[in-house]
């Protein structure tokens, strides 16, 4: 069996970092079709802690309008994952962990074992797959993800029982993804009392691994309180919208970080 050979940044991350986590969300190919890796790079020298990129797909069920317009248009750019993984290729040049974020199907006709092994050798240490069920992931693909040393991050909802949230702890590697609520993602003003009050119940069981929180996170504001309960956040739609704007990637990119760290 080949050894996982990737670093392990994210646990690292995970377990060193005494600082908020950010984590940027972005769709691959968009705005444009070779702008994939130098969104990625411009994300790196202006502060983020990890990046996630989505690949395009025609139907993203539990994205809002704002992501899945960028599917809509890379894929109309040519995106697909054949290119995606040529162009992940230059990923040894980046120091921070690249998380790849896409629906099964994509994967499926790509198939599982080659996307692993692509992954593996693209320095791409995790995958999180919303429309995966965690028991159909444990039956049958878990050993092809851990032989190429790749981490699968569960998602978890206000509606997910305590019960199972612990499931799902213990058969997470890095960390969780707490979804904010049961909504589609997307920019919101503000986080409710609600979801608060679903953060809190988070911190008090006291996981074995450490959550992000996603959905509805767009600024300072909100990364600042989120971070106040979990460790880190990520943001998805208002970047996209950065990306969408933008004149010049380099300076747009890098006042948002900041905007959102520096808070």
């Amino acid at each position: 069996m080949e050894k996982p050979t990737n670093n392990r940044r994210i646990s690292d991350l995970m377990v060193n970092n005494n600082q908020e986590i950010l984590s940027i969300y972005f769709t691959a190919g968009y705005p444009n079709l070779e702008d994939t890796m130098k969104v990625a790079s411009h994300l790196q020298h202006s502060g983020a802690d990890l990046i996630e990129i989505g690949i395009p797909y025609s139907d993203p069920v539990a994205d809002g309008p704002t992501i899945q317009e960028s599917n809509q248009k890379a894929l109309e750019n040519g995106m697909n994952l054949e290119l995606l993984m040529s162009q992940l290729k230059s990923n040894t040049d980046l120091g921070i962990p690249i998380i790849l974020m896409g629906y099964f199907n994509p994967i499926l006709q790509y198939g599982v074992e080659r996307f692993c092994a692509d992954c593996q050798q693209r320095s791409i240490e995790a995958l999180i797959i919303p429309d995966l069920p965690v028991q159909e992931y444990l039956e049958h693909y878990q050993p092809i993800f851990e032989q190429h040393g790749l981490h699968n991050i569960f998602l978890i909802t206000p509606q997910t029982s305590e019960e199972r949230i612990r499931w799902i702890d213990e058969n997470s590697k890095s960390f969780i993804y707490a979804v904010s609520d049961a909504s589609i993602t997307g920019a919101k003003k503000g986080i409710s009392d609600e979801q608060e009050a679903y953060f809190e119940r988070l911190q008090s069981m006291k996981l074995k691994h450490p959550f992000l929180i996603g959905f509805g996170i767009s600024d300072g504001p909100t990364f600042s309180l989120a971070c106040k309960h979990a460790k880190g956040a990520i943001i998805g739609s208002a970047f996209i919208n950065v990306l969408r704007e933008a004149t010049d990637l380099e300076p747009a990119i890098h006042q948002f970080v900041q905007s959102v760290k520096n808070h």
